[in-house]
């Protein structure tokens, strides 16, 4: 069987993590990976040893591409397209009419109603396009139960949507970064908190930054770390100064040694408006780290009680106001670190990278 994924290539989040780690090492089927652009994601594909075809689009609007995919689709005798994300989706469509009998899978990474925030009219034509090529697909992989009911809720068939949940290596030790607080001018006493997401609106990092404001006039010893970059960066500086909390945020940009940034730190903080199922999560769960999240996406699969972890309700500063305090709490009584092992336990049996592969295999085989 052979399956050709198309991304347009600017992805640098989950959403590549998760296509890398399905194709890596995968002998079940005969992959490519196909991008419109040049970036990181081909960069990380080339150093996996993963088939990857670059395109090279021009613009968003190079319809000449779909000449070169149905080239290729034919010549490598394609079985199955499966697409991640708009712009993939969107030529998916224009795919399946020039080769009907080709078997079109997508996977819903995202909220399609929010993955054009804050673009004003452009965004409204983006999502509007979107939601019309979410019409199409043969079958649809959604990452939570709650993505299935989304896109239900959009009008598709939900016989024709699996919902999957992701999966990471939780055998993988071979990285050798190590980092110390003393680094980043921390102390051992320093509560510290990483949120790692792009810096753009739907990851709500200036909800977290008002929290932050509450939290610091109770406990001076509270640090946040924000891993990422985006559109809203100089925002969110700026934000951070009207604040007057400078001295407990401290912007990282994009990091490659997040696993060593996992180990310094007391909880991962996810406060994202929508997601899926973020790998984040589970890569904070490897690192034995208990989590604090807003009730998106899987995240309930995650966190099934207060043993493992706390979700708060999406967008409101006083329950993560007291996840917070509460999780300092259990660090003063020593029991912080029992909640990050409970997680680790669940999560490296529930959620692992084979797992993540079984489910979209079998997918694959009902297609056929």
């Amino acid at each position: 069987m052979k399956v050709l994924h198309l991304n347009a290539g600017v992805e640098t989040g989950g959403g590549m993590v998760h296509i890398l780690d399905l194709l890596e090492n995968n002998q079940e089927t005969e992959n490519i990976l196909g991008l419109f652009e040049e970036g990181p994601m081909y960069e990380k594909a080339i150093d996996k040893g993963i088939k990857v075809v670059l395109f090279h689009q021009k613009s968003k609007w190079d319809l000449t591409l779909l000449k070169k995919i149905i080239s290729l689709i034919d010549q490598e005798m394609i079985d199955i397209v499966h697409t991640h994300g708009p712009r993939a989706n969107f030529y998916g469509c224009f795919l399946k009419r020039k080769r009907q009998a080709l078997r079109w899978i997508t996977t819903l990474h995202s909220n399609p109603r929010h993955d054009f925030l804050g673009r004003g009219l452009q965004g409204v034509m983006f999502t509007a396009l979107h939601l019309w090529a979410l019409k199409k697909p043969d079958h649809f992989l959604a990452i939570s139960e709650r993505f299935k009911n989304l896109l239900v809720a959009e009008g598709i068939d939900e016989n024709k949507i699996t919902p999957i949940f992701n999966g990471i290596d939780f055998k993988k030790t071979f990285w050798t970064e190590k980092i110390s607080r003393f680094e980043l001018n921390l102390v051992d006493n320093d509560f510290l908190i990483i949120m790692v997401a792009r810096l753009c609106p739907v990851k709500g990092h200036s909800t977290v930054f008002q929290v932050i404001k509450e939290l610091s006039l109770l406990h001076d010893n509270v640090k946040l770390l924000v891993v990422g970059t985006g559109s809203l960066e100089t925002e969110l500086k700026q934000l951070v100064s009207r604040l007057g909390i400078e001295n407990h945020i401290l912007f990282l940009g994009q990091r490659q040694d997040v696993h060593a940034l996992y180990e310094i730190c007391d909880v991962k903080l996810l406060a994202s408006f929508s997601e899926s199922f973020p790998l984040v999560l589970l890569e904070a769960a490897r690192a034995k780290k208990p989590i604090i999240t807003s009730d998106v996406g899987g995240v309930r699969e995650l966190i099934p009680s207060k043993e493992f972890g706390w979700i708060v309700p999406v967008n409101q500063k006083q329950p993560m106001l007291h996840a917070i305090k509460e999780a300092i709490h259990f660090r003063e009584k020593g029991k912080l670190r029992e909640i990050g092992l409970n997680l680790y336990n669940h999560a490296s049996t529930q959620f692992t990278i084979e797992n993540f592969r079984n489910s979209v295999l079998t997918v694959y085989k009902n297609l056929g």
